[in-house]
């Protein structure tokens, strides 16, 4: 029912910013939760932050809480990652997520998803 197509990765340096955009393709957009997650080499799928359908409801995993910021754009059908100050650690292909709701919750399990895009790599070097 959606299609998530990512893009705006890539190499920085630690304390450079990043901005990551989600692309939805699909007639309910509005009716999805959003997320992003993020997933390093030999490790699992871990939250980054999430957004309720349309009432600013926002959440943040406390290792980028300060640094990242999330946001959508119904009318465009993008969510997009905002992510300052990065730090090695940071490194991880990240996931853009939707969650068909009907309710203003965020979601921070990567089950609680239903459709995910292909990702877009972070790389940040010290």
């Amino acid at each position: 029912q959606v299609q998530l197509v990512e893009s705006g990765g890539g190499l920085v340096q630690a304390g450079d910013s990043l901005r990551l955009s989600c692309v939805a393709s699909g007639r309910t957009f509005r009716s999805y939760a959003m997320g992003w997650f993020r997933q390093a080499p030999g490790k699992e799928r871990e939250f980054v932050s999430a957004i309720s359908r349309s009432d600013g409801s926002i959440g943040y995993a406390d290792s980028v809480k300060g640094r990242f910021t999330i946001s959508r754009d119904n009318a465009k059908n993008i969510v997009y990652l905002q992510m300052n100050s990065l730090k090695p650690e940071d490194t991880a292909v990240y996931y853009c997520a939707a969650a068909s709701t009907y309710t203003q919750w965020v979601f921070t399990k990567a089950i609680e998803y239903t459709y995910w895009g292909q990702g877009t790599q972070v790389t940040v070097s010290s």
